[in-house]
């Protein structure tokens, strides 16, 4: 087994783990956070239900955001759903067999990174040309930016400019999960591509882009509008950091 084998696979198994303990110790700080005022953002559902529901738009569609800047959110949606047809089209490497909805999102997933990198353009564009963001925007962000679309660059670079062994990646893939190692191969396009993702996996629980877990903590968008209806008790929320977006 050659050493970049080993390499990445000690490299994936230390990410996964840094990646599971750093997001688990993460959530539960913002659960146990206290928040001693009713602060949701008007306006905002009086029942829970409604929050269920305005939790639901503000993951699927973005609501605030489209209310806020309609190009931001534009770039922003084109991103994340993108994001998610890519990441489900890669989901074929741990599945044997594949499992069927799975073939049936590989003709929109192909095209994922195409649409992923638009968003990312029009998100990075933005912290350069607009005065008061560019003003706010620290090193990683510009860094985190940078990573991401480094990471799908390299992605259509196997897909279309040097096509690697997709099936000794999937053998290495599933090798991981069954502790039954695999050779990975010898590429340096695709090396560069895992080794950005590991990177991705390491930083994600300590980066801005806990923005995902974190908005479901938010006392924002979590609670009831009712302040006059029920006296608030302080319970353990916390408001997520800021989209790297």
């Amino acid at each position: 087994m050659s050493v970049s084998t080993i390499i990445f696979t000690l490299l994936f198994y230390a990410a996964s783990a840094i990646l599971v303990v750093g997001l688990a110790y993460k959530i539960r700080i913002y659960a146990s956070t206290p928040t001693p005022l009713r602060i949701p953002t008007t306006p905002a559902p009086i029942t829970r239900s409604g929050v269920v529901a305005r939790l639901f738009f503000e993951v699927t569609l973005f609501n605030s955001l489209f209310r806020s800047n309609k190009w931001i959110w534009l770039f922003g949606w084109l991103f994340h759903v993108a994001l998610l047809f890519v990441l489900l089209r890669h989901l074929r490497y741990f599945t044997d067999p594949v499992w069927d909805w799975i073939n049936i999102v590989q003709p929109y997933g192909k095209y994922g990174a195409f649409v992923m990198l638009l968003g990312l353009g029009g998100l990075w564009a933005r912290r350069f040309l607009v005065d008061r963001v560019r003003y706010i925007s620290s090193p990683s962000d510009h860094l985190m930016l940078a990573l991401l679309v480094a990471i799908g660059l390299t992605g259509l670079g196997i897909k279309y400019a040097a096509p690697t062994d997709i099936v000794a990646i999937k053998a290495f893939v599933l090798g991981l999960i069954y502790f039954d190692w695999q050779p990975l191969p010898d590429d340096l396009l695709l090396s560069t591509h895992l080794a950005l993702v590991v990177l991705l996996m390491i930083i994600f629980p300590f980066s801005k882009l806990l923005h995902a877990p974190g908005l479901f903590f938010s006392p924002t968008r979590n609670q009831v509008d009712n302040p006059r209806e029920k006296r608030h008790t302080s319970h353990h929320t916390a408001s997520p950091g800021s989209s790297v977006s």
